[in-house]
């Protein structure tokens, strides 16, 4: 497993129990997908708690491999008592998302514990596996025509490289993020999709900030950032 990964559980001022900028960007959802971008998040934070509590590469592989096959079977069965498997199975799939194109989000998380180095290709995997959270948001928010590959690679990119905090494999997921934000960003979103924008220009700023001094969850300029981007879609 990558060193560096265990520099994912080290973030205690930018992992508030209560975030104000996450409330606010699901706001953005319209009123009757608010749930399934919930849902598909829970996922999301359910596979970094898994990697920040495995030590053991082998361990980390079986346990993601049990997320795999049970995403897969949401498809054919109804969902065991997992709370988010539930959430999915109750607020997502019944919007056309099937349980099958959740799978390459679990690979994405894979990368982190088969490779030794994260270089360009360990990078792109990742960033094109997790990322494809955003294309599975985007098909149960009823999101057309916005740029969810890029916002979706460039945003688990810039997490990434945020968790990581300094040192080469940092920059380099910075590297590879700044370009795919910026492409993302640079059209402007559709209503149903700016939730997903939001979440985009969030992973920019925290690209842009100081490692050592990142302004706090919920400061001003960033909270005003995020209502101009709702206001405007940009």
């Amino acid at each position: 497993m990558n060193a560096s990964l265990n520099t994912l559980s080290q973030d205690p001022d930018r992992a508030l129990p209560e975030d104000p900028e996450r409330a606010l960007i699901l706001s953005y959802a319209p009123a009757d997908g608010r749930a399934s971008l919930s849902a598909l998040l829970a996922l999301d934070e359910a596979l970094a708690q898994l990697l920040r509590t495995t030590s053991q590469p082998a361990v980390g592989q079986l346990r993601l491999a049990w997320w795999r096959e049970a995403l897969a079977k949401l498809d054919t069965a109804p969902p065991p008592a997992e709370p988010v498997l539930r959430g999915l199975a109750t607020d997502v799939l019944p919007r056309g998302v099937t349980g099958a194109s959740l799978v390459p989000i679990v690979h994405g998380w894979e990368v982190l514990v088969e490779e030794e180095a994260l270089d360009g290709l360990a990078l792109a995997r990742y960033g094109a596996g997790r990322g494809a959270l955003f294309a599975a948001a985007g098909a149960a928010l009823g999101a057309a025509g916005d740029p969810l590959t890029l916002g979706g690679e460039g945003w688990a990119l810039a997490d990434l490289a945020r968790h990581l905090g300094d040192g080469a494999e940092a920059d380099a997921a910075r590297s590879a993020a700044a370009p795919r934000l910026a492409q993302a960003l640079a059209v402007r979103w559709s209503r149903n999709g700016r939730a997903l924008g939001a979440l985009a220009h969030r992973a920019r700023m925290d690209l842009r900030e100081p490692v050592d001094s990142p302004l706090p969850i919920g400061a001003p300029r960033r909270v005003a950032r995020l209502l101009w981007h709702r206001l405007s879609g940009r």
